[in-house]
């Protein structure tokens, strides 16, 4: 997949640039996997705003994703599809015995294609295979936390992990954000590279792409009183201290991660700022 830039013809293209959707083989989801989602504005049930910068945009279905991919039965690669409500592609596929299903769509996976899931698999794009039974130095996506929960980590576009060792009954894996931990051998992962990985490269272009997003204007603590931000107040435009959060809580640097988190001890090396 690559991005297109536009011809500065008007304000908004100046600076936009798109994926191209080479990728896309259908613009209809299937219905039988959709669900409604319903936008709360950033409100509770008795009104009150308690999330702010959120509201308004495009309405949307949820595509239901199988990320557990406990099936162990062959699918084929029916379409490959856009989903509002992730970064990634995801794969329409159909099993052997007539059953459809949504899942994360790996880079390079091609209509067509069969992709299985079980204890015996080849470790082929697409695959999903136990830990215990992947080659070392594989790379990797959608990988489980905990045995059966579902993927969990490196799921959003063009991110994914590699698998470095394994020590009795856990494995060792290098993740997207540079942190190195270890996770049961008896999870679950997908083999290759999450689709869609020019997602990064992408530009709105202007405001107006944001709001369709259901992101709102978001202001900065700097301008605003100090009865509403500790960031806030002073004469002109000043810096406004040191960087805190909305509560007082210090940002930038600050570890806010429980230091008595149990799963701490999983952890080999910490990720990188």
């Amino acid at each position: 997949m690559a991005v297109k830039k536009f011809n500065p013809v008007t304000p908004g293209q100046r600076h936009k640039v798109i994926g191209t959707f080479d990728d896309i083989t259908s613009s209809v989801p299937c219905k039988s996997l959709l669900e409604p989602k319903k936008s709360t504005g950033g409100r509770n049930n008795s009104g009150k705003m308690t999330v702010r910068y959120i509201g308004g945009g495009h309405k949307q279905m949820y595509r239901v994703v199988d990320f557990k991919r406990q099936k162990d039965m062959p699918a084929v690669v029916k379409s490959i599809e856009y989903d509002p409500n992730r970064s990634a592609r995801i794969a329409l596929i159909c099993y052997a015995d007539g059953q459809k299903s949504y899942i994360l769509a790996p880079n390079g996976l091609k209509v067509g294609q069969t992709v299985l899931s079980g204890d015996n698999v080849a470790p082929e794009v697409g695959n999903s295979l136990l830990l215990a039974n992947i080659p070392l130095g594989t790379v990797i996506h959608a990988i489980e936390l905990y045995p059966g929960q579902g993927a969990a980590m490196a799921r959003s576009a063009g991110t994914y992990a590699q698998l470095l060792a394994r020590e009795g009954k856990y494995a060792i894996i290098k993740l997207p954000s540079g942190e190195t931990r270890m996770v049961l051998t008896t999870c679950r992962a997908t083999i290759g590279v999450v689709s869609n990985p020019d997602h990064s490269l992408e530009q709105h272009g202007k405001a107006g792409r944001k709001r369709w997003l259901g992101r709102r204007p978001h202001n900065r603590g700097v301008t605003m009183n100090p009865v509403d931000h500790p960031m806030g107040g002073g004469e002109g435009r000043s810096s406004g201290g040191h960087p805190r959060s909305r509560k007082g809580l210090l940002a930038k640097g600050y570890k806010t991660r429980n230091p008595k988190k149990t799963t701490t001890k999983f952890i080999i090396s910490k990720r990188k700022k």
